[in-house]
């Protein structure tokens, strides 16, 4: 190690000394993202260059003096983490990467928002190293943030001894007047207050301008007070481009208080440009190559487009301090091991995200035991039972409801509530759908917990873009969507989804699960907590269905569709496909059309992705060719279509629904056996 790297690292290990740099060597260095902001924008011809400009101070003071990474391991469990919520200055981000000595070498910022680039638009979890989650969609980084810092507080509660301190860092996150105006805003970071999560500091960039100009006609709020409100540390007034204010607020806001901080820095947009400073013109377009010269000269910057002077790339390396900070934690690991080592081994496998050894044999023969149920019982309670038998297994499971856990079922004997101290395994997110989804994603993201929460299906709407952004990242996260048609009855058309299965079903990378039974709702949730590559939807019933019964059930269901009931004697007249609740109807209505000497084969579809994923000779065993085909689902009918062909029908609902008990709306929308056999027949010809 060199000595510069040496002393950076000293420096590391104790951010309160004076910084050696005098305030116009550091705004040098600020320069450098500034100058790389507007170089990769004017190359790309489009970006965000005022965000990055107004905020490079910002992040000068955070990135050089108090942020603990290390760019080497950016995988390196006891990091802070960083969120830029406001997305659209991606090239903050990247800048601040490259500089500090990430694998993002500079010709990735020359291809900025081009195919392929590690420098899109906006920064893509697991494209980029040190992009710590995807964001973009303005609030929901910061929900990341708070489910990040959440993650943190209960994993240091669950892993630290008295001498031993494994978990200990921060959540820093940039934010902007657009991430704190969206409503997704006040929910998270009201609950982070109510929660106390002392180790979250957000960074407001308090400049005033979004992209239709000031933004004092549709944003006067008193943003500090609203905070204050929340229980959280304010620290307001801090001038954003005065690096020696910036790290008295820092130093201030990494202080225990037993509260989220909130630093508000006064900044000027595109700070740096001399036509455009302060304006919305800056927020979202080149400044153009007459304005990118004036700005280098008012900043004094000379060299060439995307050259880094090395007396620059010096002060921003950050190798050095980073190796310095995780070898002092892999010390402390060491003897923890030591101390602890079963405790130790857990805390590995947990944040590796790997399964316990012998998760496959008991969840085999957990699974075994409910496959010879015979019972009628709600998916809803077989989701509750799972969760009970799964948890015993998964000591990282972190459940949650959106203050519905007595109907979602999403509790269990044994688990404990998150409060404002200390531990827990459940989190009350109160009625904040969208937040308690955004913040799943963040503990995903975090790592340690295997997430999931619940809400009624018809609520999931509020969610959607939190689901959205789940299945982009590809993070494994359940979401338990009960009350999931119009069995719910009375509570009516507000509540009772119509849409929501098929469009869920449209989302790339996620599994939307609906199953008929115990046996169905088991091995749903075994292969949620088994895939790592993307979320689950468990669409689950309110009402009792009975237990379905035949061979190969489980591994048929664990393919996503399979066949229940063969025809008898043989070659099916016809196929019926059902999900969830009508596949009890159209085992009904089987038995009706074999009085009319019709034979159907009755397909049990719980999980449409994972059927369509299948090799084709399985998916060619279960719906056979030149059979008409019949589909029923208590929903939008379309989706149905590709699996009928031209050929088939599909017994949906395409209106909303009523309000009436159940019995009486499956016999209204013609969701009945007798009415499904009667549409059959007519399908066939042999009415």
């Amino acid at each position: 190690m060199t000595a510069t790297a040496e002393a950076g690292a000293q420096e590391a290990l104790a951010p309160t000394m004076p910084d050696p740099l005098s305030p116009a060597e550091r705004r040098h260095l600020a320069n450098a993202l500034r100058v790389l902001a507007i170089d990769a924008v004017e190359a790309a011809k489009s970006g965000h260059p005022g965000m990055p400009m107004g905020m490079a101070d910002i992040a000068e003071a955070l990135w050089r003096r108090h942020l603990r990474h290390n760019p080497a391991d950016p995988a390196w469990p006891d990091r802070d983490r960083f969120v830029l919520s406001n997305g659209h200055g991606s090239m903050l981000l990247y800048g601040l990467l490259h500089l500090t000595g990430y694998d993002l070498p500079i010709e990735e910022l020359k291809r900025f928002r081009q195919l392929h680039s590690k420098t899109p638009g906006h920064p893509e979890y697991g494209l980029t190293p040190g992009v710590e989650t995807t964001t973009g969609p303005l609030g929901q980084g910061i929900a990341n943030a708070v489910g990040m810092a959440l993650a943190e507080r209960l994993l240091a509660a669950e892993f630290n001894r008295p001498d031993h301190t494994i978990v200990d860092h921060r959540t820093f996150c940039f934010v902007g007047d657009g991430c704190l105006m969206e409503g997704l805003s006040h929910e998270v970071c009201s609950l982070a207050g109510t929660l106390g999560l002392e180790k979250l500091v957000v960074l407001y960039d308090d400049n005033g301008i979004s992209i239709d100009g000031h933004v004092v006609g549709w944003f006067a709020d008193d943003t500090p007070k609203r905070f204050e409100a929340y229980g959280w540390r304010v620290i307001r007034d801090v001038d954003g481009h005065d690096a020696a204010a910036l790290d008295r607020a820092l130093a201030e806001a990494v202080t225990p208080c037993g509260k989220p901080t909130l630093i508000c820095c006064k900044t000027v947009i595109g700070w740096g440009s001399p036509a455009k400073a302060g304006t919305h013109d800056v927020h979202g377009a080149p400044l153009g190559a007459a304005e990118s010269a004036a700005a280098k000269a008012e900043m004094g910057w000379t060299a060439a487009p995307f050259e880094i002077p090395e007396d620059v790339r010096a002060g921003w390396d950050a190798r050095g301090r980073g190796a310095a900070l995780e070898g002092a934690w892999q010390e402390r690991f060491r003897r923890y091991a030591e101390a602890h080592p079963d405790l130790a081994a857990e805390f590995t496998r947990r944040v590796s995200g790997e399964l316990p050894a012998d998760f496959a044999r008991a969840a085999d023969a957990w699974i075994a035991e409910t496959a010879a149920r015979t019972d009628t019982v709600a998916t809803r309670k077989a989701s509750q039972q799972a969760i009970q038998a799964l948890a015993g297994l998964l000591p990282e499971m972190l459940g949650g409801s959106a203050d519905l856990t007595g109907s979602n079922l999403t509790d269990w004997k044994g688990s404990a509530s998150v409060r404002m101290t200390g531990g827990g395994s459940y989190v009350h997110y109160g009625v904040r759908e969208f937040g308690m989804t955004a913040m799943m994603n963040g503990v995903a993201l975090h790592g340690g917990y295997l997430p999931f929460g619940g809400t009624f299906l018809v609520f999931s709407d509020y969610a959607r873009n939190g689901l959205r952004l789940a299945a982009l990242m590809g993070l494994r996260v359940v979401h338990v969507l009960t009350h999931d048609s119009i069995g719910l009855g009375e509570d009516g058309p507000t509540h009772q989804p119509i849409e929501h299965a098929a469009s869920l079903r449209l989302m790339p990378n996620m599994d939307v699960w609906r199953p008929c039974d115990a046996l169905e709702t088991a091995v749903a949730w075994r292969t949620a907590v088994e895939r790592h590559t993307g979320p689950s939807c468990l669409l689950l019933s309110r009402q009792g269905l009975p237990a379905q019964s035949g061979p190969g059930r489980t591994d048929g269901a664990a393919r996503g569709g399979y066949v229940l009931a063969e025809a008898d004697g043989g070659r099916p007249d016809v196929v019926l496909i059902a999900t969830g609740s009508e596949v009890q109807v159209v085992m009904e209505a089987r038995t009706v059309l074999a009085g009319r000497g019709i034979a159907a084969r009755v397909v049990s579809m719980p999980c449409c992705e994972l059927f369509d994923r299948q090799d084709e000779a399985w998916k060619a065993s279960v719906l056979p060719a030149g059979v008409p085909r019949m589909a029923v689902e208590a929903g939008a009918p379309d989706l149905w279509r590709k699996y009928v062909g031209l050929d088939g029908d599909v017994v949906g609902i395409a209106r909303f629904g009523e309000s009436a008990p159940a019995g009486d709306l499956y016999r209204f929308f013609g969701l009945t056996a007798d009415a499904v056999a009667q549409r059959t027949a007519r399908l066939l010809g042999r009415v």
